[in-house]
């Protein structure tokens, strides 16, 4: 029998999101986020969602006081490096969410948290209840290390339709006084930009324009949740903040190059890049 060898102790990242049952985005995108970027993952799961790679015809959130639970109880037995959410579904789960950060010392001062906005599919379907946008904007926002929204969030949040770069830059300012430390606005639906994405970076004072390829592919789902598992991957591994978005911008830009085609509507971003080669080399 071979002797078992125990590991180094890996950092360690909470998805606090909804399941995605075609294993495309939400907690199944995190889950391989974290893997590929050297982290160990947790999972405080807020809904239940029925969809493929076409569309979603189910959402069933979680009660809130689970929720919550699921926090409590992971981060006060596993020391966490950082946190990150995705698809929040209503008012009661973001008040719950909040509640048990606030007990565990997650967000504002303590562990980083990235808030990634998630308010619709990739198809247009609802995922947030309307009335949550300003739960968003008066709870999480101001406790957010980094908020990631893409421009049709910034149109939900800030009340405004962005059409180019000067939008862009206007954007950020308006997301950031919503409270969080920086603010990343995702440019992958600027249509100005033909060959490139250009996201921002803002924390108040200064602007930092992280530019990557664009790719011919409709096969995107997945991309937010990756982006900011991976940033709160870097965070969690005691990079600082502007540091983290140009590893997860770097990260990103590969997934999205390797990604593939799934059933019949728009295929997962991939981070089996970071591991093809180890994968080759045992079969």
């Amino acid at each position: 029998m071979a002797e078992h060898t125990v590991g180094t102790t890996p950092p360690t990242v909470m998805t606090i999101a909804g399941t995605d049952s075609g294993g495309g985005a939400g907690v199944a995108a995190d889950l391989r986020a974290m893997a590929a970027c050297g982290v160990h993952g947790c999972v405080a799961v807020t809904a239940v969602t029925v969809q493929n790679t076409v569309g979603v015809t189910g959402v069933h959130p979680i009660p809130p006081e689970t929720v919550a639970a699921q926090i409590v109880s992971v981060a006060t037995d596993i020391r966490l490096g950082a946190a990150k959410t995705g698809m929040l579904a209503d008012t009661p789960i973001i008040e719950a969410i909040v509640d048990a950060c606030d007990r565990v010392g997650i967000g504002g001062d303590g562990i980083p948290l990235v808030i990634d906005p998630v308010a619709a599919s990739m198809h247009g379907d609802p995922l947030l209840a309307d009335t949550a946008l300003d739960a968003y904007r008066t709870l999480l926002f101001p406790r957010a290390t980094l908020a990631t929204p893409n421009l049709d969030e910034v149109r939900l949040l800030a009340g405004v339709d962005v059409h180019d770069r000067a939008g862009q830059y206007e954007a950020a300012k308006m997301m950031h006084a919503f409270g969080p430390q920086y603010v990343l606005v995702k440019g992958g639906h600027l249509r100005e930009d033909t060959d490139v994405c250009i996201d921002l970076l803002y924390d108040g004072h200064t602007f930092t324009e992280l530019p990557g390829p664009r790719f011919d592919t409709g096969n995107t789902h997945g991309s937010g949740d990756n982006m900011a598992s991976a940033i709160a991957s870097a965070l969690a591994r005691g990079m600082a903040v502007p540091d983290a978005v140009a590893f997860g911008k770097r990260y990103i830009v590969e997934a999205v190059r390797h990604s593939y085609a799934l059933g019949a509507g728009h295929g997962p971003i991939s981070p089996l890049w970071t591991v093809r080669n180890w994968w080759e080399q045992t079969v």
